[in-house]
């Protein structure tokens, strides 16, 4: 569901400058020339200290689009929902099928122990290594890459949590049966497989075209290969990971619409001094 999208705001540039404090000049002494006063305009302020800041919809507002993004969906976010919807289905024909055959390869034991944490991992040190990398070499494409990581990573568990509780699904270590559906499991959909996509799509489809194949390769490589080791862990039926992936990779891109162009805009105050008083200046800088 690539589908989810946000119409980016339009931004107004500004340039303000405002004295503050500004004093009355003394009045010349009567055989005194009057001292020479600068124009505040024509004085160049200091370069601010304040750094950068990008002009980014707020979490909140990113919250309240993400969950009401439905309402206004076209038809082709319809047609990838519907979409989902099919791969889900069809994924959910081969459920029994998956589990017998990692039970007959793996032993009936399988999934008698917790390998959450493992299979967590690989998403883990995607972001943890987007964020690394992009603090050590000031890097604001990748602080940004990070930060939409890690609210893909925020929405789309939220929305999987939600959907296990009204779900109720067994795994397929509590149950044979694909279809024990309301009995207060946590199967469907797959939180490991969501969180991966999730991370991955963004890795994925973030940058330039110069290395695309690379991103995409690694993004959804540990995607697949998270949701691989669920079914092989006996945690998940096919159809729990299909669908974690469906909405992972959803949240992703209704995120990166949302900060498209967070890199191509910047803007900061500053309360620089000129003669007589201050001046609070706001710069906005568009690329």
């Amino acid at each position: 569901m690539t589908g989810l999208r946000a119409a980016p705001g339009l931004l107004a540039a500004l340039l303000l400058s405002s004295p503050l404090c500004a004093e009355e000049p003394p009045l010349p002494e009567p055989q005194q020339a009057a001292p020479q006063v600068s124009d505040p305009a024509d004085v160049s302020p200091p370069a601010p200290h304040a750094a950068d800041e990008p002009l980014a919809p707020s979490l909140s507002s990113d919250i309240k689009a993400y969950f009401t993004a439905p309402l206004h969906w076209d038809k082709g976010d319809w047609g990838w929902f519907g979409a989902s919807l099919l791969a889900i289905g069809a994924a959910h024909h081969y459920d029994e099928q998956v589990r017998t055959h990692f039970i007959d390869k793996e032993g009936p034991d399988v999934g008698s122990k917790s390998e959450d944490l493992p299979d967590a991992l690989p998403a883990v040190a995607l972001l943890g290594g987007t964020w690394l990398y992009a603090h050590f070499t000031e890097d604001r494409a990748g602080n940004l890459e990070a930060r939409e990581m890690l609210e893909a990573l925020g929405l789309s568990t939220v929305t999987a949590e939600a959907l296990k509780f009204a779900a109720g699904r067994e795994t397929p270590y509590q149950s044979s049966n694909d279809d024990e559906w309301g009995k207060g499991g946590g199967s469907f959909p797959s939180l490991h497989a969501t969180a991966a996509f999730a991370v991955g799509t963004v890795l994925a489809e973030s940058g330039n075209d110069d290395y695309r194949w690379i991103r995409r390769l690694l993004g959804y490589g540990v995607g697949l290969a998270t949701g691989y080791e669920r079914l092989k862990h006996n945690a998940h039926w096919l159809s729990d990971t299909v669908a974690g992936a469906a909405l992972g990779a959803a949240s992703a891109h209704f995120v990166m619409s949302r900060h498209a162009g967070d890199l191509d805009h910047t803007s900061r105050f500053a309360v620089v001094p000129v003669p007589g008083g201050a001046m609070l200046t706001y710069r906005l800088t568009l690329n």
